[in-house]
C-alpha cells in the first residue's frame, strides 16, 4: 500500500514544493511506493523559480507542478495520508500551518528550514540558498524512506520521524 506524505508550508512555493520533488524522486530512485503531496495553508499560486531550478538541476522532474492548497486533502477522494510534515521555520516567527486531516489522523511532524527566499546576496544567493536547502531536504527524505514504513504504529514511526528532526 502507498505511504503518502503531505509536506505543508504556508505559501507552498518553496521549500515544501522542494520536499516533494525530492521525496518522490528519491522513492522512485530506490523503488519505495511512497508518493509525495505539497500544499499550503495559504498558496501564493506561483512556486519560486528558484525551487523549480535547484530540483531540475538535482534531475527531478518538475512537470506539472503547482502552488495548492490544502483544501483538497481533507475532501473525499483525497488519497490516505499517513505521514504530514511542516517545513516552515518558526524560528524565524513564520506562522506554520496546523493540518486537521481527514478520517484518519496522520502521524504529524516538523522538520524546519529557513527560507531560502530571502537569502541574500541577490540570484547568486537566493540560487545557493535553495540548493543548500535542497540538499538538506534530500537528506531527510532519505532517512523518510530508510524506515520500514509498511510495518511501522502510528507511535513508532512519530519517534523515528522526530529523530529525523533532530539530524
Amino acid at each position: 500500500m502507498t505511504t503518502h506524505v503531505l509536506i505543508l508550508c504556508t505559501h507552498n512555493s518553496a521549500r515544501s514544493v522542494l520536499s516533494e520533488g525530492m521525496l518522490n524522486h528519491l522513492a522512485g530512485k530506490l523503488g519505495k511506493d511512497v508518493k509525495a503531496h505539497s500544499a499550503g495553508s495559504a498558496p501564493s499560486g506561483r512556486i519560486n523559480p528558484f525551487a523549480l531550478e535547484a530540483l531540475q538541476n538535482a534531475g527531478v522532474d518538475t512537470t506539472g507542478y503547482f502552488s495548492k492548497s490544502w483544501d483538497a486533502f481533507s475532501q473525499d477522494g483525497a488519497p490516505p495520508l499517513s505521514i504530514v510534515i511542516t517545513v516552515c521555520d518558526s524560528a524565524a516567527a513564520e506562522q506554520c500551518p496546523v493540518f486537521f486531516g481527514g478520517s484518519s489522523q496522520p502521524v504529524k511532524v516538523h522538520w524546519g528550514y529557513p527560507d531560502p527566499s530571502h537569502a541574500e546576496g541577490g540570484d547568486e544567493g537566493k540560487r545557493r540558498a535553495f540548493e543548500l536547502t535542497r540538499q538538506a531536504i534530500g537528506y531527510r527524505m532519505l532517512q523518510l524512506l530508510q524506515l520500514p514504513l509498511g510495518t511501522m504504529g502510528k507511535g513508532e514511526l512519530q519517534q523515528a520521524l522526530a529523530e529525523i528532526a533532530k539530524s
